[in-house]
């Protein structure tokens, strides 16, 4: 062989020997990328099968002296006024925003049909007072006549028994005649108190019908205005400051700068289950006629001690069938607890108790959510 020949083999060979070398080392650096890349893909699934939160922390309140309430106001007496009998409406005599005084004539109403009735009684009643006084004069004869044994006993007890069935036929007619003059008595409406017309739904000619139901029309309504009460629904952590004789200040937007005084009277002395408030009732004295019935009202409430409290979003809290709950993170997982609740200012709620002032707060947390569960805070 000769030395070119040999010089080849040996170049073929030192060939062959960096192919299979390259080819070697690509196979495992594959196959060291693929078991690096399955690694870290199941560290990422298993990171991100954890659920993502954001979390906020609360944000301190001031210490607070008085809170500020929604109140209602509705007038101290307020009542419909419906018709006693049937007619047409003859007259009326105050409109809507009229002041009147109790036992004012409001309006009268001509019933022809109870008159009629009334006469056709009034003949039924004279008829049975004429049975009636016959009757009686034929059992004190019948009577007399018993005592000479004139007549039998058993005549005697009959005509005692007639004179009686005579009077309870008078008593019936007697009774119709009364009860057909009070209807015709309620041919006038008067006002029951002091007060304002509030609605006037009747007018001269229109078919009156008696009763509050079914075909019963309201013809007026009357509302005592000169004093009024003022409900307001305060949350239970503020209820001790609820005693009745405390005062409060009454502010309504449309009269800035202005405040009317306020005195608690009663308490519902009850927690409403669903909203977790107490329903009290304050009265107002409003001779001024400056407040109007049914306006919506701001109630400033002294508490008894100052409190401070924090605010949270109002989509923070978490809503359980044990009560109002909010998300914590601790150590990279949820906690649970349970917060009592004051003001609601729309995005945001005030908590008064049950939560810590540095706690990290899940702003979101899904409804799922429980305690012990493994999150992870997103920025």
């Amino acid at each position: 062989m000769s030395a070119q020949a040999s010089s080849s083999k040996i170049w073929t060979g030192l060939f062959v020997t960096a192919l299979a070398g390259a080819v070697g080392y690509f196979v495992y650096a594959g196959l060291h990328n693929r078991v690096a890349a399955d690694a870290a893909l199941a560290v990422e699934t298993e990171r991100m099968a954890v659920p993502a939160v954001s979390v906020v922390r609360p944000k301190n309140g001031a210490r607070m002296q008085e809170i500020l309430l929604p109140g209602n106001v509705q007038a101290f007496s307020d009542a419909p006024i419906y018709s006693r009998t049937n007619g047409y409406l003859k007259a009326w005599y105050f409109d809507i925003g009229s002041h009147v005084k109790q036992g004012q004539l409001l309006a009268e109403i001509e019933t022809p049909e109870v008159g009629k009735e009334l006469e056709q009684a009034s003949a039924q009643l004279a008829t049975a007072q004429a049975s009636l006084d016959l009757a009686r004069s034929t059992a004190e004869r019948w009577q007399g006549l018993l005592e000479s044994n004139s007549v039998s006993r058993q005549e005697t007890d009959e005509k005692i028994a007639a004179m009686h069935v005579q009077k309870t036929t008078f008593d019936a007619a007697r009774s119709n005649v009364r009860r057909l003059e009070d209807l015709q008595s309620f041919q006038k409406i008067y006002a029951p108190f002091d007060g304002v017309i509030t609605a006037r739904n009747t007018d001269v000619g229109a078919l009156i019908t008696a009763g509050t139901g079914g075909a019963g029309k309201e013809l007026f309504h009357l509302s005592a205005v000169e004093r009024l009460r003022v409900f307001v629904n305060v949350p239970q952590v503020y209820a001790s400051a609820c005693r009745p004789g405390s005062v409060a200040a009454i502010s309504l937007q449309e009269m800035p700068g202005r405040t009317f005084s306020a005195k608690l009277v009663r308490t519902s002395n009850a927690i409403d289950a669903a909203g977790r408030t107490l329903l009290t009732e304050f009265e107002m004295d409003n001779s001024t006629g400056a407040v109007l019935p049914g306006a919506y009202v701001s109630v400033s409430l002294k508490l008894t001690e100052p409190t401070r409290a924090v605010t949270v979003p109002a989509t923070a809290l978490l809503f359980r069938a044990e009560g109002l709950r909010i998300a914590l993170v601790r150590n990279g997982k949820a906690e649970l607890l349970p917060i009592e609740i004051g003001r609601d200012f729309g995005t945001d709620v005030e908590v008064v108790s049950g939560l810590p002032a540095d706690a990290l707060v899940v702003a979101d947390p899904a409804d799922s959510l429980t305690s012990g569960a493994k999150v992870r805070v997103t920025q």
